[in-house]
C-alpha cells in the first residue's frame, strides 16, 4: 500500500506500477482515479477500471444525491458499478488487483469495503493507494491489522524508486524474475 501527502503522485506511481508489470506480461486489473480538472482547477474524481478502461464518475463539486466529502459529493452508483465491478473481476481474472484509493469517498460504500477484503483475502497479489490519515478509519485500522498491510510512504525523493520495488517485488513473488 502506497501512502503519501495529496498530490505527491501516489496515483502516477501504483500507474507506473501496473505499466511496468503490463510490459512483463502480467495480466492486472482493479481501479485507479483520475483527477478532472477544468480551467486548472480540480472539480471532481473519476474512476477507471485497468482492464478495459472503462470509466465514471466518482465525485464531483456541486452534485447533489450522494455523501459529502469535502467539496466533492460521491457518486456512490460509479464508483459500485465500475469500481467495484474492477476490483471484483481482477480477483478472478488477473494476477495483480489494483486500487487507488481507499479513501474517505471510497469509504462511503459497503460494497466497496466488502470489494476490498476480498481481495486482500484471496491469493493474488495487491497493490494499493490509501489515504495518509486512514488510521483516523476504523475500517482501515482493521485492514492494516488483519491483513499486516505494507504501508510505503511516498516522498520526493523516493516517488521515482518505488514503483521499480513494488514491481519487482511482485515479479519475484509471481516467479517472473
Amino acid at each position: 500500500m502506497i501512502t503519501g501527502r495529496p498530490g505527491i503522485g501516489k496515483t502516477t506511481a501504483i500507474k507506473k506500477v501496473a505499466d511496468l508489470l503490463r510490459t512483463r506480461g502480467v495480466k492486472v486489473g482493479g481501479m485507479i482515479t483520475l483527477e478532472v480538472r477544468e480551467r486548472g482547477r480540480r472539480v471532481g474524481f473519476k474512476i477507471v477500471d485497468l482492464a478495459t478502461g472503462r470509466e465514471g464518475v466518482l465525485a464531483w463539486v456541486g452534485s447533489s444525491g450522494g455523501p459529502r466529502v469535502g467539496k466533492y459529493v460521491v457518486n456512490l452508483r460509479d464508483l459500485e458499478d465500475v469500481g467495484v465491478r474492477a476490483i471484483l473481476d481482477a480477483i478472478e481474472f488477473a494476477e495483480v488487483v489494483f486500487c487507488d484509493e481507499i479513501g474517505p469517498m471510497e469509504l462511503h460504500s459497503d460494497k466497496f469495503k466488502e470489494a476490498i477484503e476480498r481481495a486482500l483475502a484471496s491469493d493474488k497479489q495487491f497493490v494499493g493507494t490509501i489515504h495518509i490519515r486512514a488510521d483516523r478509519d476504523p475500517f482501515c485500522r482493521y485492514l492494516k491489522e488483519r491483513y499486516r498491510l505494507k504501508i510505503i510512504e511516498l516522498t520526493l525523493a523516493n516517488r521515482d524508486r518505488i514503483p521499480l520495488e513494488i514491481s519487482s517485488e511482485i515479479l519475484r513473488v509471481l516467479g517472473r524474475t
